[in-house]
């Protein structure tokens, strides 16, 4: 694995670079053909055979649901962390219906701390805490983002998790397992030509940006509960 290791970060500052100039053209004006706030998925088709991504996948929901949302995420983002309480409202209504997974896409070095927060919610994710040190690092973005050394911020929030046994956290933050998690949702993301964050998909066509807002999302996911049928 350390031999992959160099691998991984090629990929990811390759995606950083292709993501932040995507992220700055798509910012600037509604995409020519999309649909706006009316739901309906613009663009291309459902992506067919991507690579399957790490396994087992981080989700909330009902793990059969006909319908899901995977959104290929960044913590240090700020998009990302304007999406998370929309994301998180979702679950909430619509409960076992809907399966939402996150996917890492870390845009290191654009974003610094990026990279290690992916470690931190992952080595958490590596004793089932995965989306306790989500919400956390989401949720507390605005105070870290801009911090020189997020070591100690983290390993406070990782304090803060019930039953998480911290000095593996901090031993599995650099492991194999962790690296390997990361390296494959990336390689997932190059598969489904995602190059910036948020990057969101509902049963596998992309969700144009612009859509990603209370209305666009419910919109969406009400055409997909009457495509299945629910």
């Amino acid at each position: 694995m350390k031999r992959i290791l160099p691998i991984v970060i090629i990929l990811v500052v390759l995606g950083s670079a292709l993501g932040a100039a995507w992220y700055m053209k798509r910012t600037v004006t509604d995409k020519p053909g999309a649909t706006g706030t009316t739901g309906a998925p613009a663009g291309p088709s459902p992506v067919v055979n991507a690579a399957p991504g790490a396994q087992p996948v981080h989700f909330r929901g009902g793990e059969s649901a006909a319908v899901v949302i995977e959104e290929f995420g960044d913590f240090q983002c700020p998009p990302c962390h304007d999406l998370y309480p929309i994301l998180k409202g979702l679950e909430s209504e619509y409960g076992s219906k809907l399966k939402v997974i996150f996917r890492e896409f870390p845009l290191y070095p654009n974003h610094a701390h990026a990279l290690h927060a992916a470690r931190a919610a992952e080595a958490a994710g590596l004793q089932g805490k995965f989306f306790e040190m989500h919400d956390l690092l989401y949720e507390n973005q605005t105070q870290w983002k801009d911090m020189f050394d997020v070591r100690p911020t983290y390993e406070d929030y990782a304090k803060r998790i019930p039953g998480l046994d911290i000095e593996k956290w901090k031993k599995d933050q650099n492991s194999d397992a962790v690296e390997q998690r990361i390296f494959l949702d990336g390689n997932r993301a190059h598969s489904m030509d995602v190059k910036g964050t948020p990057t969101v998909f509902l049963n596998g066509t992309e969700i144009p940006f612009e859509q990603l807002n209370p209305e666009g999302l419910k919109n969406a996911l009400k055409q997909a509960f009457a495509k299945a049928g629910q």
